[in-house]
């Protein structure tokens, strides 16, 4: 058993990674020893990562002890750069957590000032000139290599011709040396993608009451919505960000089935989610900055007031959808769907409710021949005598009534998907009348002399 990781104090004491756990606890009796959990670790560094949100919406996660966040146009809202630095200091500190932190015009060049310069505040490459050549974090036979050279910090390396460093210690040495000088970027890769509209409200000393927070949601809710209207755009999805005070970030996402930038329509939603919460939005020791984010976003026209001031009957019906799913949640909120498949058995299904997920295709002429709206699942046996094997149907019983057919259309052949179950039978359907004028729908399912099974008639639809 080894060190994985240690403490100041255990560093003081000469126990370092790498020692076996009876060396150390033979140095220093009093140790304190834990499992080394790595997926505990990645878990807390994540929801630290969802904490420091509040600062800006793009953090990307360093593993395995670090973050990277782009604050780029985010420092006048804590008061400078340096300000929000000293900001995430302290309430790191609050949380039993050491941290070194440094701002640069790149990632790497922040990493490195961070992990190898104590951590400072770069305006240019030029604070990467007095840090070791370990900050290329190329590994020790390269660092090893350059130290041997006399190329012991990165200002040695920044007065090297590039070519030089190329030709003996590769491509990727001399692009890492780049982005510490700042001559060269890239950009990080948030844990979150970038919402389509995002306001924010920091508070000065966190807010215990939870009356107090629609009087804050509604406002950044009107606010987005001025943003969207701008945009000729409504909100398909919304997230509301709760951060409080002890590091915990709750979040509540609300869905819509149309394009919605309402204020009232929006609150009347946000009560029915919160009130349906299993965790509810306990303030803990307050919550102190709260972010309305709007991920999806879909075009929206302005509405023509009807003459009478009532509402349209389809508004009507998705705002009945939007109270159903707030309430029970979309995936209990279905509608019917059209599959694109001619299998009979598979041309309908149900799906968590959409907008156009109810549309179906118009029949035309010319097309396949119409299918009835009442289907039976599962198909029921008939009792068929055809005036020929392939023949369509001449009279049937079923549930013990007789039917003779006055007219029959058929047969429309319908093959089994060859990828799901080639060896299922074909089927041949007919669209019949009996002498009554009453209409079904019935298929023989296999062929004579081609499939090992005997055919056999199934009555499958009633045609209206």
């Amino acid at each position: 058993m080894r060190i994985v990781a240690a403490s100041r104090a255990a560093h003081a004491c000469g126990l370092t990674p790498g020692l076996t756990l009876a060396d150390a606890r033979a140095r220093a009796g009093d140790v304190e020893a834990l499992p080394h959990d790595p997926k505990g670790d990645e878990r807390a560094l994540d929801l630290l990562a969802a904490w420091c949100e509040r600062f800006t919406p793009l953090v990307a996660l360093d593993a395995p002890l670090g973050l990277m966040l782009d604050i780029t146009g985010c420092g006048h809202l804590f008061g400078g750069e340096e300000a929000l630095r000293d900001t995430l200091g302290a309430a790191l500190r609050r949380f039993g957590l050491s941290a070194r932190a440094a701002i640069a015009p790149t990632p790497d060049l922040a990493r490195a000032l961070a992990r190898f310069g104590g951590g400072a505040i770069a305006q240019d490459g030029a604070a990467a000139h007095a840090l070791p050549v370990a900050a290329l974090e190329a590994g020790e036979h390269t660092h090893l290599a350059l130290q041997r050279a006399g190329l012991k910090t990165i200002g040695d390396l920044a007065e090297r011709p590039s070519h030089i460093l190329t030709a003996r210690f590769g491509a990727d040495t001399t692009r890492k040396l780049a982005r510490l000088l700042c001559c060269e970027d890239t950009r990080i890769t948030p844990r979150r993608p970038l919402p389509e509209c995002m306001v924010e409200r920091h508070f000065p000393e966190p807010f215990l009451h939870q009356q107090a927070i629609e009087a804050v949601v509604a406002p950044l809710m009107t606010q987005a919505a001025d943003i969207l209207e701008r945009r000729g755009q409504g909100g398909r999805l919304f997230s509301l960000s709760f951060f409080r005070s002890d590091g915990v970030v709750r979040v509540v996402r609300i869905e819509t089935a149309a394009p919605l930038r309402a204020t009232e329509n929006f609150m009347r939603l946000f009560r029915l989610k919160a009130e349906k919460l299993a965790d509810p939005l306990d303030p803990g020791f307050g919550f102190d900055a709260i972010r309305l984010s709007v991920i999806a976003v879909e075009t929206m026209p302005e509405a023509e007031q009807r003459l009478d001031g009532g509402v349209d009957a389809q508004t009507d019906m998705t705002a009945a959808i939007d109270r159903l799913v707030a309430r029970l949640g979309r995936e209990r909120v279905l509608s019917f769907i059209a599959r694109d498949t001619h299998d009979p058995d598979r041309a309908s299904g149900l799906a968590p409710y959409e907008k156009r997920a109810g549309a179906w295709p118009a029949h035309e002429e010319g097309d396949a021949p119409a299918r009835p709206l009442r289907m039976i699942e599962p198909p029921l046996p008939v009792d068929v005598v055809a005036l020929a094997p392939d023949g369509p149907p001449a009279q049937f019983r079923w549930r013990r009534a007789l039917h003779i057919v006055a007219r029959a259309e058929g047969p429309e052949r319908v093959a089994p998907e060859w990828w799901r179950n080639a060896d299922a039978p074909t089927r041949d359907y007919y669209r019949v009348e009996d002498a009554q004028g009453r209409r079904f729908w019935l298929f023989r399912e296999g062929l004579y002399e081609r499939d090992s099974m005997q055919p056999r008639w199934m009555l499958h639809g009633l045609f209206a």
